[in-house]
Protein backbone atom coordinates (compact mmCIF):
# COMPACT_ATOMS: atom_id res chain seq x y z
CA UNK A 1 0.00 0.00 0.00
CA UNK A 2 2.66 2.56 0.86
CA UNK A 3 4.32 1.68 -2.69
CA UNK A 4 1.42 2.71 -4.60
CA UNK A 5 1.00 5.67 -2.36
CA UNK A 6 4.53 6.53 -3.40
CA UNK A 7 3.79 6.58 -7.09
CA UNK A 8 3.75 9.50 -9.12
CA UNK A 9 0.29 10.07 -10.31
CA UNK A 10 -0.46 9.50 -14.49
CA UNK A 11 -2.31 13.13 -14.52
CA UNK A 12 -2.81 14.70 -17.63
CA UNK A 13 -0.47 18.05 -15.84
CA UNK A 14 2.28 15.60 -15.60
CA UNK A 15 2.24 13.69 -19.57
CA UNK A 16 1.52 17.28 -21.30
CA UNK A 17 4.75 19.23 -21.94
CA UNK A 18 5.16 22.72 -20.61
CA UNK A 19 3.31 25.28 -22.78
CA UNK A 20 6.47 27.71 -22.22
CA UNK A 21 8.77 25.02 -24.05
CA UNK A 22 9.54 25.60 -27.53
CA UNK A 23 9.40 23.90 -30.85
CA UNK A 24 12.31 22.66 -32.86
CA UNK A 25 13.68 25.70 -35.26
CA UNK A 26 11.54 25.56 -38.41
CA UNK A 27 8.73 23.44 -36.65
CA UNK A 28 10.07 19.41 -37.83
CA UNK A 29 12.78 17.55 -36.14
CA UNK A 30 16.24 17.95 -37.05
CA UNK A 31 16.21 14.15 -38.91
CA UNK A 32 13.06 15.40 -40.69
CA UNK A 33 14.63 18.39 -42.56
CA UNK A 34 17.72 16.14 -43.36
CA UNK A 35 15.48 13.83 -44.87
CA UNK A 36 14.05 16.17 -46.76
CA UNK A 37 17.88 17.91 -48.03
CA UNK A 38 18.73 14.75 -49.31
CA UNK A 39 16.03 14.18 -51.31
CA UNK A 40 16.11 17.57 -52.54
CA UNK A 41 19.41 17.29 -54.01
CA UNK A 42 18.29 14.13 -55.38
CA UNK A 43 15.54 15.87 -57.03
CA UNK A 44 17.81 18.71 -58.25
CA UNK A 45 19.86 16.06 -60.02
CA UNK A 46 17.20 14.21 -61.47
CA UNK A 47 15.55 16.65 -63.12
CA UNK A 48 11.39 15.90 -63.34
CA UNK A 49 11.96 12.64 -61.38
CA UNK A 50 9.49 12.13 -58.23
CA UNK A 51 11.45 11.11 -54.92
CA UNK A 52 9.41 9.70 -52.54
CA UNK A 53 10.50 11.33 -48.77
CA UNK A 54 8.94 10.71 -45.53
CA UNK A 55 5.63 13.35 -45.21
CA UNK A 56 5.72 14.17 -41.52
CA UNK A 57 1.99 15.39 -39.72
CA UNK A 58 2.05 19.21 -40.08
CA UNK A 59 -0.87 21.14 -38.21
CA UNK A 60 -2.88 21.41 -41.57
CA UNK A 61 -4.46 18.78 -43.26
CA UNK A 62 -3.23 16.89 -45.82
CA UNK A 63 -3.92 18.54 -49.22
CA UNK A 64 -3.97 21.97 -48.14
CA UNK A 65 -0.15 22.26 -48.25
CA UNK A 66 1.71 20.31 -46.56
CA UNK A 67 4.34 19.51 -48.94
CA UNK A 68 5.28 23.06 -49.81
CA UNK A 69 4.90 23.65 -45.77
CA UNK A 70 8.19 21.08 -45.34
CA UNK A 71 9.89 22.29 -48.24
CA UNK A 72 9.75 26.22 -47.00
CA UNK A 73 9.86 25.21 -43.07
CA UNK A 74 13.73 23.01 -43.91
CA UNK A 75 14.70 25.88 -46.43
CA UNK A 76 14.12 28.96 -44.94
CA UNK A 77 16.15 30.78 -42.52
CA UNK A 78 15.75 33.66 -40.98
CA UNK A 79 18.03 35.65 -42.78
CA UNK A 80 15.12 34.52 -45.92
CA UNK A 81 12.48 36.88 -46.75
CA UNK A 82 9.43 34.84 -47.65
CA UNK A 83 6.64 35.35 -49.36
CA UNK A 84 3.04 33.05 -50.01
CA UNK A 85 0.68 33.01 -52.21
CA UNK A 86 -2.99 31.66 -53.32
CA UNK A 87 -3.80 31.41 -56.86
CA UNK A 88 -2.03 34.88 -56.83
CA UNK A 89 -3.90 36.48 -53.78
CA UNK A 90 -1.61 37.06 -50.60
CA UNK A 91 -4.38 37.55 -48.29
CA UNK A 92 -6.21 34.46 -49.14
CA UNK A 93 -6.87 32.50 -46.13
CA UNK A 94 -4.52 29.48 -46.84
CA UNK A 95 -1.56 31.77 -47.85
CA UNK A 96 -1.99 34.50 -44.88
CA UNK A 97 -2.04 31.08 -42.02
CA UNK A 98 1.25 29.14 -43.75
CA UNK A 99 3.29 32.54 -44.02
CA UNK A 100 2.18 33.51 -40.32
CA UNK A 101 3.15 29.93 -39.05
CA UNK A 102 6.39 29.84 -41.19
CA UNK A 103 7.31 33.35 -40.25
CA UNK A 104 6.42 32.13 -36.63
CA UNK A 105 8.97 28.91 -36.85
CA UNK A 106 11.66 30.44 -38.84
CA UNK A 107 12.01 34.00 -37.27
CA UNK A 108 11.95 34.95 -41.21
CA UNK A 109 10.25 38.25 -42.34
CA UNK A 110 7.74 38.48 -44.89
CA UNK A 111 6.93 40.26 -47.73
CA UNK A 112 3.98 40.56 -50.69
CA UNK A 113 6.10 42.09 -53.49
CA UNK A 114 7.73 39.11 -55.71
CA UNK A 115 10.97 41.15 -56.21
CA UNK A 116 11.74 41.32 -52.42
CA UNK A 117 11.09 37.68 -51.64
CA UNK A 118 14.46 34.69 -51.26
CA UNK A 119 11.47 32.29 -51.35
CA UNK A 120 8.02 32.05 -52.70
CA UNK A 121 5.47 29.52 -51.78
CA UNK A 122 2.90 29.27 -54.12
CA UNK A 123 -0.33 27.20 -54.68
CA UNK A 124 -1.46 27.59 -58.11
CA UNK A 125 -0.19 30.29 -59.81
CA UNK A 126 4.05 31.53 -60.71
CA UNK A 127 4.13 35.81 -60.11
CA UNK A 128 3.72 37.49 -63.29
CA UNK A 129 7.40 39.14 -62.73
CA UNK A 130 10.80 37.21 -63.97
CA UNK A 131 11.89 35.32 -61.12
CA UNK A 132 15.69 35.83 -60.09
CA UNK A 133 18.88 33.40 -59.76
CA UNK A 134 18.57 34.09 -55.60
CA UNK A 135 14.94 33.42 -55.53
CA UNK A 136 13.30 29.53 -54.79
CA UNK A 137 9.93 29.41 -55.64
CA UNK A 138 8.43 26.40 -53.83
CA UNK A 139 5.18 24.98 -55.63
CA UNK A 140 2.26 23.15 -53.46
CA UNK A 141 0.82 19.99 -55.65
CA UNK A 142 -2.02 17.83 -54.55
CA UNK A 143 -1.13 15.07 -57.40
CA UNK A 144 2.13 14.81 -58.92
CA UNK A 145 1.97 12.06 -60.80
CA UNK A 146 0.74 12.78 -64.74
CA UNK A 147 0.19 9.49 -66.06
CA UNK A 148 -2.73 8.82 -63.27
CA UNK A 149 -5.44 10.09 -65.41
CA UNK A 150 -4.14 7.16 -68.15
CA UNK A 151 -2.96 4.20 -65.48
CA UNK A 152 -3.97 4.71 -62.42
CA UNK A 153 -1.59 1.81 -60.70
CA UNK A 154 0.66 3.32 -59.24
CA UNK A 155 3.76 1.00 -59.93
CA UNK A 156 2.79 0.50 -63.49
CA UNK A 157 2.88 4.19 -64.25
CA UNK A 158 6.71 3.88 -62.67
CA UNK A 159 7.69 1.62 -64.87
CA UNK A 160 6.20 3.73 -67.77
CA UNK A 161 8.38 6.53 -66.41
CA UNK A 162 11.69 3.83 -66.08
CA UNK A 163 11.17 2.86 -70.21
CA UNK A 164 10.02 6.47 -70.99
CA UNK A 165 6.91 5.03 -72.55
CA UNK A 166 4.69 7.84 -72.73
CA UNK A 167 2.48 6.72 -75.90
CA UNK A 168 -0.91 7.08 -74.29
CA UNK A 169 -0.03 10.27 -72.88
CA UNK A 170 0.41 11.23 -76.41
CA UNK A 171 -2.89 9.51 -77.30
CA UNK A 172 -5.13 11.19 -75.10
CA UNK A 173 -3.74 14.58 -76.31
CA UNK A 174 -4.48 13.66 -80.13
CA UNK A 175 -7.96 12.67 -78.82
CA UNK A 176 -8.85 15.90 -77.27
CA UNK A 177 -7.93 17.00 -81.05
CA UNK A 178 -10.12 14.84 -82.90
CA UNK A 179 -12.84 15.80 -80.39
CA UNK A 180 -12.64 19.30 -79.46
CA UNK A 181 -10.24 20.94 -82.32
CA UNK A 182 -7.53 21.94 -79.58
CA UNK A 183 -5.73 21.23 -76.13
CA UNK A 184 -8.66 21.17 -73.74
CA UNK A 185 -6.70 20.40 -70.74
CA UNK A 186 -6.04 23.61 -68.55
CA UNK A 187 -4.18 23.47 -65.34
CA UNK A 188 -1.54 20.56 -64.87
CA UNK A 189 -0.69 20.88 -68.27
CA UNK A 190 1.57 17.77 -69.08
CA UNK A 191 5.47 18.80 -69.64
CA UNK A 192 8.68 16.50 -70.86
CA UNK A 193 11.50 17.80 -68.62
CA UNK A 194 15.33 17.77 -69.89
CA UNK A 195 13.86 15.55 -72.64
CA UNK A 196 13.31 13.10 -70.57
CA UNK A 197 10.36 12.92 -67.95
CA UNK A 198 6.91 13.72 -67.93
CA UNK A 199 6.01 15.92 -65.04
CA UNK A 200 2.80 17.26 -63.86
CA UNK A 201 3.39 20.65 -62.54
CA UNK A 202 0.82 22.44 -60.06
CA UNK A 203 -1.99 23.01 -61.10
CA UNK A 204 -1.10 26.37 -62.54
CA UNK A 205 -2.98 27.31 -65.80
CA UNK A 206 -1.35 27.01 -68.89
CA UNK A 207 -0.49 30.46 -68.90
CA UNK A 208 2.32 30.11 -66.43
CA UNK A 209 3.44 26.47 -67.49
CA UNK A 210 6.06 28.59 -70.38
CA UNK A 211 7.60 30.35 -67.23
CA UNK A 212 9.20 27.13 -65.85
CA UNK A 213 11.11 26.68 -69.39
CA UNK A 214 15.33 27.95 -68.90
CA UNK A 215 14.24 29.78 -65.81
CA UNK A 216 16.53 31.58 -63.68
CA UNK A 217 15.22 30.10 -60.30
CA UNK A 218 15.31 26.63 -58.66
CA UNK A 219 11.74 25.35 -58.22
CA UNK A 220 10.66 22.51 -56.07
CA UNK A 221 7.35 20.46 -56.04
CA UNK A 222 5.92 18.76 -53.33
CA UNK A 223 3.03 17.11 -52.59
CA UNK A 224 2.95 15.94 -48.97
CA UNK A 225 -0.48 13.58 -49.10
CA UNK A 226 1.81 11.62 -51.56
CA UNK A 227 4.57 11.61 -50.64
CA UNK A 228 6.65 13.08 -53.39
CA UNK A 229 9.53 15.74 -54.28
CA UNK A 230 10.43 16.99 -57.31
CA UNK A 231 12.42 19.69 -58.92
CA UNK A 232 13.44 21.69 -61.89
CA UNK A 233 17.04 23.21 -61.70
CA UNK A 234 18.00 26.45 -63.29
CA UNK A 235 18.07 26.56 -67.08
CA UNK A 236 16.32 23.42 -67.64
CA UNK A 237 14.50 22.53 -70.75
CA UNK A 238 10.87 22.32 -69.67
CA UNK A 239 8.96 21.95 -73.10
CA UNK A 240 4.89 21.61 -72.76
CA UNK A 241 3.50 18.50 -74.80
CA UNK A 242 2.60 19.31 -78.91
CA UNK A 243 2.27 17.98 -82.08
CA UNK A 244 5.06 19.17 -84.76
CA UNK A 245 1.78 20.81 -86.44
CA UNK A 246 -0.47 21.81 -83.67
CA UNK A 247 1.14 23.65 -80.63
CA UNK A 248 0.30 24.78 -77.38
CA UNK A 249 -1.48 27.28 -76.60
CA UNK A 250 -1.94 29.78 -73.48
CA UNK A 251 -5.25 31.03 -72.06
CA UNK A 252 -6.46 34.04 -74.73
CA UNK A 253 -7.11 36.90 -72.03
CA UNK A 254 -5.36 39.69 -75.20
CA UNK A 255 -8.58 41.64 -74.63
CA UNK A 256 -9.34 41.70 -70.88
CA UNK A 257 -8.23 44.69 -69.15
CA UNK A 258 -7.39 45.05 -65.75
CA UNK A 259 -9.98 46.98 -63.53
CA UNK A 260 -7.39 48.92 -61.51
CA UNK A 261 -3.93 49.07 -62.93
CA UNK A 262 -5.56 49.22 -66.93
CA UNK A 263 -3.01 47.00 -68.13
CA UNK A 264 -3.49 44.25 -70.59
CA UNK A 265 -2.10 40.58 -71.77
CA UNK A 266 -1.73 39.88 -68.22
CA UNK A 267 -3.60 36.50 -66.29
CA UNK A 268 -6.84 37.74 -64.79
CA UNK A 269 -9.45 36.87 -62.63
CA UNK A 270 -13.22 37.27 -63.87
CA UNK A 271 -15.13 39.22 -61.66
CA UNK A 272 -18.93 38.81 -62.09
CA UNK A 273 -20.61 42.60 -61.71
CA UNK A 274 -24.16 43.19 -60.70
CA UNK A 275 -25.22 44.84 -64.22
CA UNK A 276 -24.87 40.86 -65.58
CA UNK A 277 -21.26 41.35 -67.27
CA UNK A 278 -18.11 40.85 -65.55
CA UNK A 279 -14.98 42.61 -64.79
CA UNK A 280 -11.07 41.86 -65.19
CA UNK A 281 -8.36 41.91 -62.04
CA UNK A 282 -4.55 40.47 -62.62
CA UNK A 283 -4.51 37.69 -60.53
CA UNK A 284 -1.20 38.37 -59.38
CA UNK A 285 -2.01 40.88 -56.23
CA UNK A 286 1.34 41.87 -55.48
CA UNK A 287 2.22 42.97 -59.17
CA UNK A 288 -0.83 45.08 -58.49
CA UNK A 289 0.83 46.57 -55.45
CA UNK A 290 4.11 46.94 -57.35
CA UNK A 291 2.49 48.88 -60.43
CA UNK A 292 0.32 51.22 -57.95
CA UNK A 293 3.36 51.77 -55.98
CA UNK A 294 5.40 52.99 -59.19
CA UNK A 295 2.21 55.30 -59.71
CA UNK A 296 3.36 57.17 -56.28
CA UNK A 297 6.81 57.56 -57.42
CA UNK A 298 7.43 58.15 -60.67
CA UNK A 299 11.18 57.05 -60.38
CA UNK A 300 10.18 53.11 -59.34
CA UNK A 301 9.05 50.23 -61.98
CA UNK A 302 7.99 46.92 -61.56
CA UNK A 303 10.00 44.40 -62.97
CA UNK A 304 10.24 42.94 -66.26
CA UNK A 305 7.33 40.26 -66.83
CA UNK A 306 7.12 36.59 -68.67
CA UNK A 307 4.85 38.60 -71.16
CA UNK A 308 5.20 41.56 -72.49
CA UNK A 309 2.71 44.73 -72.73
CA UNK A 310 1.63 43.61 -76.17
CA UNK A 311 1.17 39.34 -74.75
CA UNK A 312 4.77 38.39 -76.52
CA UNK A 313 6.39 35.80 -74.12
CA UNK A 314 10.21 36.46 -73.20
CA UNK A 315 11.85 34.06 -74.75
CA UNK A 316 11.44 34.96 -79.01
CA UNK A 317 9.43 31.84 -80.53
CA UNK A 318 8.88 28.98 -77.35
CA UNK A 319 5.24 29.57 -77.71
CA UNK A 320 4.81 28.97 -81.40
CA UNK A 321 1.52 29.90 -83.19
CA UNK A 322 -0.70 27.67 -85.17
CA UNK A 323 -1.23 28.15 -88.63
CA UNK A 324 -4.85 28.56 -88.74
CA UNK A 325 -4.35 31.41 -86.26
CA UNK A 326 -1.79 32.83 -88.10
CA UNK A 327 -3.77 33.35 -91.59
CA UNK A 328 -6.78 34.70 -88.70
CA UNK A 329 -4.64 37.10 -87.60
CA UNK A 330 -3.09 38.10 -90.61
CA UNK A 331 -6.64 39.02 -92.08
CA UNK A 332 -7.25 40.74 -88.86
CA UNK A 333 -4.13 43.22 -89.42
Amino acid sequence: MQFKQNMPQNTLSNLSQDHEQEFSYGFLDVHAKKEIRRKLLKAVAIPGYQVPFGSREMPIARGWGTGGLQVSLTLTGGEDVLKVIDQGADDSVNASNLRRFISRMTGCKTTKLTCEASIIQSRHRIPEELLRSDQILVLQVPDPEPLRSIEFNTSTAMEMHGYKDYGLMWLKLYEQLVRYGSFIQGASYPVLVHGRYIMSPSPIPRWDTPKMHQSENLTILCAGREKRIYALPPHTDVKPLEFEDKFFQVEDHADWQCRITQLKNKFMNEIPVESGGSDFEISDTGFITRVQNKGDDPSRHEGECYYSETGEFYIPGFIRQNKAESIQSGIKD
